[in-house]
């Protein structure tokens, strides 16, 4: 069955042209690596952003949805458990 399913195959790719290309095969590739080549030297340029400025103490906001209620250095927590 499945030497007769591969003879249907390559019987039907024989009749049918292949699509062209805009540029050879390597071109394209090379294109391809060119471009995520780019993207990943801006995304690395961007990687320390975040540690420009000192970091920021946090406060205790209650209006947040899930606030900290782990502040183990003083007892300003509303639940002492």
């Amino acid at each position: 069955m499945l030497t007769q399913l591969a003879g249907v195959v390559l019987a039907a790719a024989e009749e049918h042209e292949l699509a062209p290309l805009i540029a050879p095969p390597y071109v394209i590739g090379g294109v391809m690596l060119a471009f995520l080549l780019t993207l990943m030297i801006v995304c690395v340029s961007f990687m320390n952003l975040g540690n420009r400025h000192s970091a920021v103490e946090a406060t205790d906001d209650p209006h947040r949805q899930h606030t900290n209620k782990h502040l183990h250095g003083d007892d300003s927590a509303s639940s002492n458990h």
